[in-house]
Order: structure tokens, then sequence, then C-alpha cells
């Protein structure tokens, strides 16, 4: 009986043993999927995973041994770490293509020449990962006031990047069309105009990420335009990620969405119409705008814009845009970028000669920011520039409140 005893035992044993190999095999795989590396683990280091599989091992051995069940109770909070790395798992399956990632918002200024002259540069630019070497950036760049032009607008370009310093240094150069508004000065004293083309910028960037998401960059800007002065400009800026990196430095990538940014949306703004011309003009302006989701990133707006009275003539008149907009934060904060066209009636300003379809029909590019303060009440901010080809070009920058259902 004894010797039967001892063989019963020891077959436990084993089958024991074998299910606690089992059990830190699989461990080990869920380690794999998560992505945890040993040199991020904080405080805990390797001693959390040594206090998980023997906490996966008295799993094993408590079908087998009911008098283990004390043991357990005692080593109860040793699970704790095993239960985090697996509702992590669940979480990077589950939720991995919700998130928006690789995005940084970045603001610069600095010093600008441009036909033997000195002025200032500014710009706000978006940042989006598209592999660990290339990137793609939105800008409004604003050339400051060199003699007789004042120049800014909206470019696209492509970067090539390399990390270093454990990615916490990056350098990228990066070049792609800009489409400029130039407000000129006429010949003889005789006004200004509206001058509308294409250029290219040609760009080199150095980066620092912080621990914090914030980041420090130092970039020079050379743009070259068909029809007016070159400049170069040497800016500083400040920026940050809006989706915190699970590495040093940038992300790689930006994770699909699932969902649209936005359902339905009202919003009612005010704010300041200013004219583009030499002495800026301005004047009160309101807008209503109806806003709907057609797909995870693209919005459409329909609205009404008056850009007031109090410049040479009183304009207004519907508007319809189509949108590029991305979520951040738990989806409270959106940005996005919108194109479309503005019928406006101009009232008023009878010397003006212009044909009756050039007073009619604008461009309309804007951008747009928008906080949800609860489930159905936002804050929204967005700039308006309205392109005619008649020089009367303005900016229409407006703050409202929209309600969300």
């Amino acid at each position: 009986m004894a010797c039967h005893a001892r063989e019963i035992s020891g077959d436990v044993a084993a089958r024991a043993t074998k299910r606690t190999t089992t059990a830190a095999t699989k461990f080990a795989e869920i380690n794999a999927t998560v992505g945890v590396k040993h040199e991020t683990r904080g405080p805990c280091q390797n001693g959390c995973e040594q206090q998980a599989l023997s906490s996966a091992a008295g799993l094993a051995n408590l079908h087998h041994d009911p008098t283990s069940v004390t043991t357990m109770k005692a080593n109860r909070s040793l699970a704790v770490p095993l239960v985090v790395r697996l509702v992590a798992a669940l979480a990077v399956f589950s939720a991995g293509a919700e998130r928006a990632a690789a995005q940084e918002f970045s603001l610069y200024t600095g010093p600008l020449t441009g036909e033997h002259s000195h002025s200032y540069s500014w710009a706000m630019d978006y940042t989006e990962g598209l592999g660990e070497y290339f990137a793609g950036t939105f800008t409004w760049l604003n050339e400051g006031h060199v003699p007789d032009h004042h120049r800014d607008g909206p470019l696209v370009q492509l970067w090539a990047r390399y990390p270093l310093l454990q990615r916490r240094v990056v350098f990228a150069v990066g070049v792609g069309p800009y489409r400029y508004f130039d407000t000129e000065a006429a010949e003889q004293d005789q006004g200004y105009s509206n001058t509308h083309g294409w250029g290219v910028v040609y760009s080199a960037r150095a980066t620092w990420y912080s621990a914090h998401r914030w980041t420090a960059n130092l970039q020079v800007n050379h743009v070259q335009v068909s029809n007016g002065p070159s400049t170069t400009a040497i800016l500083l800026g400040i920026g940050y990620q809006l989706d915190g990196p699970d590495t040093p430095g940038p992300r790689d990538f930006a994770l699909p969405r699932t969902q649209k940014v936005t359902n339905n949306e009202v919003t009612v703004m005010a704010g300041a119409t200013i004219l583009n011309s030499l002495e800026s003009q301005t004047s009160a302006a309101e807008q209503i705008e109806y806003r709907r989701g057609l797909t995870r990133y693209v919005d459409a707006t329909i609205g009404y814009l008056h850009e007031g009275s109090g410049i040479t003539a009183r304009r207004d008149g519907a508007t319809a845009q189509l949108w590029f907009t991305r979520a951040f934060f738990d989806e409270h904060l959106s940005l996005g970028v919108g194109a479309g066209l503005y019928a406006a009636i101009h009232h008023g300003d009878s010397d003006d000669e212009r044909d009756t379809g050039d007073g009619i029909l604008s461009g309309l590019l804007s951008v747009s920011a928008a906080y949800r303060v609860t489930q159905h009440w936002s804050a929204r901010v967005t700039w308006n520039r309205v392109m005619t080809r008649y020089s009367r070009d303005t900016d229409v920058i407006m703050g409202g409140i929209g309600y969300r259902f």
C-alpha cells in the first residue's frame, strides 16, 4: 500500500509539474503579445514575472491538492501582475483599432529673409507618421510682411526622417507643394491685389522628444514660388504628441479608427472678418453650421456665413465643405481641415467692376478644432479663408458652441 501511495503521489506531482510548465509557457506568450520589455517594467522588474509564475503554478496544483488553498490565499496578491497582463492583452486586441496615434501638433516662429529684406514667419503644423523613416505633414505657413507682399497659405510635405539616441532625437528633411495667397501692393499706388499661386517648400528639421509627450523643434524653410520673392526662415517650435507613444520618440503609424469622429452637430459661432488688404480692415461676423460625419475620417458641413459690413462691402451666403477629421484625448478633442465653396451675395460697393459670376462663387478653406465639454455640448474654433477672384479675400475667425446628437 505504501508503495502504491508513493506511485500515486509521484504521478500527481508529475502532472502538476507539467501544468506549471504549460502555465509558464502561456504567460510568456501573453508577455510577447502585449510587447512588454524588461527594461520598461518599472520598480517591479523581473520579480513580478516570477511571482506571477508562482501563482500560475499554484493554480495548476490546486485541482490535485486541495490543501494548497491556504497557500493560494496567502499568495493572492502575487497574482495581480498576471491579471494586469491579461487585461492589457485583451485591451490591445479589443481597443487597438480604435486608437488614433502618431499625430503631433506644433507651433513655430522665427526670423525670415527675402528679397533683401527681413521679416518674421510663423507656422502651425500637424504631423502623422508613415513608418519609422517617413512622415507626412499639413502646415499653415505665414511668411510675414516682406515689402509689398503679405503671403501665407497651406502646404503638404512628405518627410524622410532618421531617429537617433534611442529615438529621442529625430532629423528629417521634407518637400511639398505650397498653395499661397499673396496680398500685393498694386503698381502706381493703386491699392492692392490678392494673388494666388503655387510654390514649393523645402525643409529640414531636428526634433527632440521629451518623456512627457512634449517636443522641441528647430526647422529651416526655403520657399520657392512661381511669381514672387523666395524666402528663407529659421523657426523654433514647440509641439505635443496628441496620443502618447509606446516607446520613446515618434509613433511610426496612426492606427485605424472604427467609428466616425462626428455624428450630427449644429454650431452657432461669432467672430471677426479681416480683409486681406494692406490695411487689414475688420468687421464682426456670424455663422451657423450643420456638421455630419460621413466616414471614419470625413465630415461634411453646410452653413450660412455673414461676414459683416465694416469692410468695403457686406457679403453673406451659403457654404458647403468636406472635412478630413481626427479625434484625440478619448474623443474629447477633434481637429479638421476643410475645403469647399461659398456662394456669397455681395451687397453695396457699387463702384466694383467685377463680373457678376466672380462675385457669387468663391473658394473656402478652413481649419477647425472642437472640444467636447459634455456628451452633447462642445466648443468650436474655426479659421476660414475666403478665396475670391476679385481681390476681396478675407480671413473669418469664429468661435462658438455646438450641440451634438
